[in-house]
């Protein structure tokens, strides 16, 4: 038996820099960090020798690969070249569709698990490439590629997205103290919706092609990403939570359905009445989860005027995809 644990991510700024019409043109850059919220996947040898099972939201008993529905776990099958005699279950600590990267530390936690199943060793990069690949090119998901590398790699990252299509991953290296201090200032609350990201990254996906002023707007957005980097080695923290503030402002323009009124009115109240001093909605937009920065000294507040949500407390996560059990007395399934 072999068992993964991947991280899922907040993403503070830069979002939408990651897609590829826009770092084909213009350099993308996002600062990240993995969190203590986990996806977790299992992978053991199945009773019935002949078959697969997969179990998620779903239970699916297939007699080939080829049958199995679930997109990505079918991908990595066939990629790794398992046919036969094995049993796949995935866990989650949150709910899809909260603005947490899901579906890329599912992507992630596959390829991790199933390459330890058969006894491969990967490296991080090799699970945050692959996933990409999967997910954006044979599956044609509108999606970036932030989500494959903060869940593979964990921790508190400046990821750059290069004209051609590289990337790199810079961690953040600064003390704990000041890490401890950053985390103790961010507040997190579900807003009690979920929400599907392809319809809002399709929009933004066609406007970096055809809309100059959002073009200018993401531009600013990455310009504000590496002052958020600079800001956590040397800056005032406070200027985090401005610089926060600032970035979901523009984010709002970059597609139709990033935010609405509800949401809008939450994240006033946050900062009206919780004195927050920015912030923004997690992952595409839409619905999810609501990040704020905000001093401990008004916490208090914050948590009133967000009495009707539910807090999700959390730390930073910096292992990224682990196997945390492996038993590898198990069968090779590739043949």
């Amino acid at each position: 038996m072999i068992i993964n644990r991947t991280p899922f991510r907040i993403s503070f700024s830069g979002g939408g820099s990651d897609l590829a019409a826009f770092y084909t043109q213009h350099e993308g850059c996002v600062l990240s960090t993995a969190i203590n919220k986990y996806m977790y996947l299992i992978a053991h040898p199945f009773a019935v020798k002949d078959q697969i099972q997969v179990k998620y939201s779903k239970t699916e008993l297939a007699n080939a690969v080829e049958e199995i529905k679930h997109p990505i776990i079918r991908k990595v099958l066939e990629l790794l070249n398992i046919k036969k005699g094995i049993e796949i279950a995935s866990f989650a600590d949150i709910s899809a569709g909260t603005g947490l990267g899901s579906s890329s530390s599912f992507t992630v936690g596959v390829l991790h698990c199933l390459n330890s199943y058969l006894n491969n060793y990967v490296s991080k990069d090799y699970l945050a490439q692959t996933a990409c690949r999967i997910e954006i090119e044979e599956l044609k998901e509108p999606i970036g590629k932030q989500d494959q590398y903060a869940a593979a790699f964990g921790g508190l990252n400046f990821i750059q997205f290069k004209q051609d299509g590289t990337v790199q991953v810079e961690p953040i290296m600064i003390g704990k103290d000041r890490i401890t201090q950053l985390q103790n200032n961010l507040l997190m609350f579900f807003t009690g919706s979920t929400r599907a990201a392809k319809s809002i990254l399709s929009e933004q996906k066609q406007n970096m092609v055809a809309d100059t002023v959002k073009v200018g707007n993401l531009i600013r957005m990455t310009e504000l990403t590496r002052e958020l980097k600079k800001i956590l080695y040397t800056g005032s923290l406070d200027d985090f939570g401005r610089i926060l503030h600032e970035g979901w402002q523009l984010k709002q323009t970059l597609a139709s359905k990033i935010s609405n009124d509800e949401i809008n009115l939450l994240y006033e109240k946050g900062i009206r009445e919780g004195k927050a001093l920015g912030g923004k909605l997690l992952g595409a937009g839409g619905a999810g989860y609501l990040l704020f920065y905000c001093s401990q000294e008004f916490q208090p507040a914050l948590r009133s005027a967000m009495k009707e949500l539910t807090e999700l407390r959390f730390t930073f996560d910096f292992n990224g995809s682990n196997i945390i059990f492996y038993d590898n007395n198990v069968n090779n399934l590739s043949g």
